[in-house]
């Protein structure tokens, strides 16, 4: 499947996952703890990096992951998405609804995607 077409379905889950999570266990108020989340990217190659097909094959992961808007994460291994959901509250447990929503559909289309989230 295309990644931009990924990316929206991924976006558009994690809105809805956050916002029925908002006005569900929230009440549509913005109380508890505050915090960030967000979803983890690992690449899986099937080639070793110092070979032709290596290269290409990260050179094309990169891609994907640009095109769904991760950017390198702080070990330079990884890809993250921050804030999936675009939810515009602070509480934690509303954005891990969301970060949870788009990493499941990540995996669903065959990423190893994991969602994280810390307190602010």
């Amino acid at each position: 499947m295309e990644a931009t077409l990924i990316k929206t379905e991924m976006l558009a889950l994690a809105r809805a996952a956050a916002d029925k999570f908002y006005a569900d266990s929230m009440g549509g108020n913005d109380w508890g703890a505050c915090g960030f989340a967000w979803v983890t990217i690992y690449p899986s190659f099937a080639h070793k990096g110092n070979t032709r097909d290596g290269k290409t094959e990260r050179k094309e992961f990169e891609v994907v992951m640009t095109q769904l808007g991760a950017r390198l994460d702080y070990t330079g291994k990884a890809y993250q998405l921050w804030n999936p959901s675009g939810h515009h509250c602070q509480n934690i447990d509303t954005k891990e609804a969301g970060a949870r929503a788009a990493a499941d559909v990540l995996r669903k289309h065959g990423f190893a995607a994991n969602a994280g989230s810390r307190l602010d």
